[in-house]
């Protein structure tokens, strides 16, 4: 094994990832989405550092070869986990989460099955756009958290009507009740729209590795 910085970094995120659901054990929220969501970023910051240093440096491995995807996947999946398992379970976020999940298992599974040969099928540039896409709705759903219960905060004890006076102008909003709505209003939508965006482009790269697994799928029936 070659244990160089990108490997090093490689590894990092590998361990960072289940450490995003232990925040939501030790930490009280919004403290927990914030760790999360600080400890999310700098793991995704990672994943293009990793790969830049290896290349720039020509310290790619196998070691990290292998890595690099199964630490993606893991801070994919485990965030996604955290996030609807703290949500509401709309649909809306149900659903392309669903998607991609399924996509991971499916390609890991198909990965195993083909053993050396999946180290022929390349990363498509439209895979790695898929990585950036789900990474940065998770990091903006994270947020949605931090928002959110920001807000929950400001409002603690307050009755309805009083809420909607300040947000109405009829009071004076000194707890900042109308920037953490709209903080939390857009961040929920556009973290929500890039995770549609990248479950489609994650059922796109999965067809297109199926596609191109599938002679080498026939060959070992």
């Amino acid at each position: 094994m070659k244990w160089n910085l990108p490997n090093i970094l490689t590894l990092l995120r590998l361990i960072a990832a289940p450490m995003v659901a232990v925040m939501f054990l030790y930490f009280t929220r919004p403290y927990a989405d914030w760790f999360a969501l600080l400890l999310f970023v700098s793991a995704a910051v990672t994943d293009w550092f990793d790969g830049y240093l290896a290349r720039a440096w020509k310290q790619e491995t196998k070691l990290g070869a292998m890595l690099d995807p199964i630490a993606d996947k893991a801070m994919v999946v485990i965030a996604l986990m955290v996030i609807i398992g703290f949500s509401s379970w709309s649909p809306w976020l149900v659903l392309p989460a669903t998607v991609i999940l399924f996509r991971e298992v499916f390609v890991s599974g198909l990965r195993e099955f083909l053993g050396d040969v999946a180290g022929t099928l390349k990363v498509t540039a439209l895979a790695k756009w898929k990585t950036t896409f789900q990474m940065t709705a998770i990091a903006v759903l994270f947020s949605h958290g931090v928002f959110e219960h920001y807000l929950g905060m400001s409002v603690f004890g307050m009755d309805e009507e009083l809420i909607g006076a300040i947000l109405s102008g009829a009071e004076e909003d000194v707890l900042g009740l109308g920037w953490k709505l709209t903080g939390m209003e857009w961040a929920g939508r556009i973290g929500l729209a890039l995770l549609w965006i990248a479950a489609a482009l994650t059922a796109i790269t999965g067809l297109d590795y199926w596609f191109k697994a599938l002679p080498h799928v026939r060959e070992g029936r």
